[in-house]
């Protein structure tokens, strides 16, 4: 946590320095992603969405879900919050979900769940901001997976025809399912991801101590009024359109999408079985180059958008092509741009590079 702050410190003074113009407009997507330390279980788990074996026991819940946008929305109507576990094979996700009326009738897989209430998990392992993938489970356990090899922002459009084959996902409800006349109290999800369904090459990377990933939840929620006695998706008689959905994520984005992997929040494994010595999240120590990266990102789409081109420097971007780096030293900007293209790489004091392009693409590379 002291590093998180030294971090959001050092943001700040840098702002400082070259006037409010530098982050303005980009403060949102900018706020620090929520952490969560993954454990291992050290005996089998089975998906019978109880989660009443002692490593889930000994796991530790989540922070409560927010609105996808961060603290300027409302907190959530509904309490949503989850756990996790891993071995060598899966990881392990179980998430609570209160809900007076639940309902579900989507009952094929890859049908649009998120018509309907839903749990999402979003994945990117490596944390490029491409290649990631996408599982959405309802109340009748019904799974939409699919694969982005880039978000939509960019162009990319989705593998509806990937399946995790080893996916396996149970659903617990304490309630009743689909029977308005009566009050619910929740229903919960526990499900197993294998690391094998998650390669985009020939290995598969399982996870080692102290290993991070990308991950982020989110809860769609729907607004519903009863018709011949079945929920229904409540329209704006105004509009003639639905009601827009409601958000609520593990990590909030800052936007109303969850694709936008960069803003995804951050889950680091661990050898130690749950319940045992707390093991200490690892921050990013180039948060601030990274987050210089982004801002290049936004900043040229933004540009984009207004002159039809890329900009040709960081000074169009109101940018300089030296900052601090929040280690008393400065961090490099350079920019190579086309009418459609560009590339950006900010490099550190100590030679450390990140890289990102009009595709969203990131990559880093140590000295």
């Amino acid at each position: 946590m002291k590093k998180y702050l030294v971090t959001i410190l050092l943001l700040v003074a840098s702002v400082g320095v070259f006037g409010q113009s530098i982050w303005e407009g980009y403060e949102h997507l900018f706020t620090p992603a929520r952490h969560y330390v993954v454990y291992k279980a050290k005996s089998p788990i089975k998906i019978d969405g109880k989660a009443d074996e002692r490593s889930w026991e000994k796991a530790e819940w989540s922070a409560d879900f927010a609105d996808i946008e961060g603290d300027k929305k409302p907190l959530p109507l509904h309490e949503t919050r989850l756990k996790m576990l891993w071995d060598e094979n899966y990881l392990y996700i179980f998430v609570e979900l209160e809900e007076p009326h639940v309902w579900a009738y989507y009952n094929e897989r890859d049908l649009i769940v998120y018509h309907e209430n839903d749990f999402e998990v979003f994945i990117d392992p490596d944390g490029n901001a491409h290649d990631y993938f996408e599982f959405e489970v309802n109340a009748a356990n019904t799974l939409f997976d699919l694969f982005m090899p880039k978000s939509y922002r960019n162009g990319g459009r989705p593998f509806v025809i990937y399946d995790a084959l080893g996916f396996e996902s149970q659903v617990s409800i304490e309630g009743t399912l689909n029977k308005p006349d009566d009050v619910d109290q929740k229903w919960s999800v526990e499900m197993k991801i294998p690391f094998a369904d998650l390669r985009t090459g020939v290995t598969t990377d399982v996870p080692t101590e102290g290993k991070q990933w990308r991950i982020n939840f989110s809860r769609v929620q729907w607004q519903t009024k009863l018709v011949d006695g079945k929920y229904t998706r409540l329209v704006d008689e105004s509009t003639g359109r639905l009601v827009p959905e409601y958000n609520w994520v593990w990590s909030p984005q800052g936007i109303i999408s969850m694709h936008a992997p960069e803003r995804y929040g951050f889950i680091q494994f661990t050898e130690k079985a749950a319940g045992s010595r707390k093991v200490d999240f690892l921050p990013e120590v180039d948060q601030l180059l990274v987050d210089y990266t982004w801002l290049i990102y936004y900043k040229q789409k933004t540009f984009k958008q207004k002159h039809g081109r890329y900009a040709l420097s960081p000074e169009e971007l109101g940018l300089k092509a030296e900052l601090p780096d929040g280690k008393s030293g400065t961090a490099k900007v350079e920019v190579w741009s086309t009418v459609h293209q560009f590339s950006a790489k900010v490099t550190g004091s100590k030679g450390q590079s990140f890289f990102v392009n009009n595709n969203g693409l990131f990559q880093r590379k140590n000295p």
